[in-house]
């Protein structure tokens, strides 16, 4: 038995140290072998089926979870759950067949499950033609949201993996953000976005400014930038190389949205590359590739292969959370100077805007969490003239995006909806932004902070201005003084949120990988602003 510092909840951990040693076989091969891993030629391998990329749940509510599972060959995917780590009554649910068609990949919803519980489970993979041969089964576990406030909530996040080159180091021991969140034992995960850098090749070693050499571990796919769908679907795969986060995968189910590298840098529909890396310049084209792999290695209820289903959804959380997932890329308009003085469009596009407007005015959740994969007040280009995010740097009226975001902000002050927080990641550094109309150009809203971290393993950079439209203060920021600073100098960042159950208090903390908790704000619930 483990406990969770600072919950006081229990938790049995012994079937996910299982299963994690069970799934942890890839990270003990070679590197020149970890090519190998990548597709699941069934006519080459013999045996039974294995799951070596481990197990993920995500999006759990107070009675359901979506398990996901890959296999190295064609198989039959089976959950069963228990209360207890013994499975001595489980509960057994029947999955999909897995194949090439989705990668080897698969997921089961789980549906039906009590609130505020321990669930134990395994996934097994059985021979499509013969049921009796199974793999060795992989565990995990995860706890189910509560149905009443006594037990609160705590959960993580961050965004940026892989990125800037700086991939899995078995020098520092891989992705070690991921250890020391577990440690946590926090209810859920949630990333803001650029879960892979499919535009980011990784090379086996980088010269450091200090003279030492960082060493990556590297696969054919992570050679070159992502163009065809296999090579998308192996950026995926080469994060699940890393023992860390699967460990982290088997314990802590997630809530997962995505941003711009999960296809190319500041990609917007309709856009045609100029990059010469790339021989498939449209970006449609290779957005659906990625939409694709990212549906099959991420289980996204509202997600699915093919060009229907949504990546923006609210998971709600019992009655202290619902978490409202944006979608800053898919239907956003293209990058500009931002200064137009009408903008239908925006960043979220007409649809979700109307979504997010009704969904936030329909939730009774204490807290309602918005997931933005960018911030709002910080000025990110995109290039010499035009803007990546939502603010363009004019801090008088609205202009642009910012006036999408002008009325959802009006939106939240004239319905009176209390309790809003935003969540971000993207630029590569950690900070806290309160925005006041006592402050701001633009003046009918309510007050309401902005917390930003990330990155989890890649570049750091250094701390971009502020646009005064929603009269933000940053009362804390740490970044670098340079560009692209490596994990191995610090500056990788993640953030907790603690809802206490009895006063409905929101603690956040952001937190630096190693060094503790650099800065802490509470807020109070119930007020429209604060």
């Amino acid at each position: 038995m483990a406990i969770g510092p600072e919950s006081g909840r229990t938790v049995d951990r012994r079937a996910v140290l299982r299963g994690s040693a069970a799934a942890s076989a890839a990270m003990a091969l070679p590197t020149a072998a970890l090519t190998g891993l990548g597709a699941a030629p069934a006519q080459a391998l013999s045996g039974r089926p294995r799951a070596g990329w481990g197990v993920q749940v995500g999006d759990v509510t107070t009675s359901s979870g979506l398990v996901w599972v890959r296999s190295d060959r064609p198989a039959r995917m089976v959950v069963e759950t228990s209360t207890t780590g013994s499975f001595a009554r489980p509960r057994r649910w029947r999955g999909p067949l897995l194949g090439p068609g989705t990668d080897f990949t698969g997921t089961t919803a789980l549906r039906g499950l009590a609130p505020g519980a321990q669930v134990h489970y395994r996934v097994l993979l059985s021979d499509p033609d013969d049921p009796r041969r199974t793999g060795e089964p992989v565990y995990g576990t995860f706890r189910t949201a509560p149905a009443g406030r006594r037990r609160g909530v705590r959960f993580v996040w961050s965004g940026d993996l892989a990125g800037q080159g700086w991939g899995i180091n078995p020098d520092l021991g891989g992705y070690r953000v991921f250890e020391e969140m577990r440690r946590l034992d926090p209810d859920f995960f949630l990333c803001s976005g650029d879960n892979v850098y499919a535009d980011g090749p990784i090379a086996a070693t980088v010269a450091l400014p200090d003279g030492t050499t960082w060493r990556n571990i590297t696969t054919e796919e992570k050679s070159k930038v992502a163009e065809t769908l296999d090579e998308y679907r192996g950026n995926f795969r080469y994060n699940l190389l890393d023992a860390n986060l699967r460990a982290f995968n088997a314990q802590v189910p997630s809530i997962v949205q995505w941003d711009d590298h999960e296809v190319v840098n500041n990609w917007y529909p309709g856009e045609i590359l100029t990059d010469p890396r790339y021989t498939e310049k449209r970006v449609d084209v290779l957005a659906a590739r990625a939409r694709r792999a990212f549906s099959e290695y991420f289980p996204v209820p509202t997600l699915r292969s093919d060009r229907h289903g949504r990546m923006y959804r609210v998971v709600r959380h019992g009655p202290l959370l619902d978490v409202f997932v944006l979608d800053m890329r898919t239907h956003r308009n293209a990058n500009s100077p931002g200064r137009q003085p009408e903008d239908a469009q925006g960043v979220l596009g007409a649809e979700q805007s109307a979504w997010l407007k009704r969904e936030l005015s329909r939730s009774r959740a204490v807290w309602k969490v918005i997931a933005s994969d960018m911030p709002l007040g910080l000025v990110v280009t995109d290039g010499p003239t035009d803007v990546e995010a939502v603010a363009q740097g004019d801090p008088g009226a609205p202009l642009g995006r910012e006036l999408q975001i002008a009325e959802v902000l009006r939106h939240i002050k004239h319905r009176r909806i209390t309790g809003t927080v935003w969540l971000t990641a993207d630029v590569h550094y950690t900070s806290a932004q309160h925005y006041d109309p006592a402050r701001a150009a633009f003046q009918d809203f309510a007050p309401f902070w902005e917390f930003v971290t990330g990155p989890l393993n890649a570049g750091s950079f250094p701390a971009v201005k502020l646009d005064g439209t929603f009269g933000p203060e940053q009362p804390f920021v740490k970044a670098p003084d340079r560009a692209n600073v490596s994990p191995a100098e610090g500056f990788q960042f993640y953030g907790e949120v603690e809802i206490d159950g009895d006063s409905g208090e929101l603690t956040v903390r952001l937190r630096e990988v190693g060094g503790g908790v650099l800065f802490r704000k509470v807020l109070q619930p119930g007020r429209v602003g604060q």
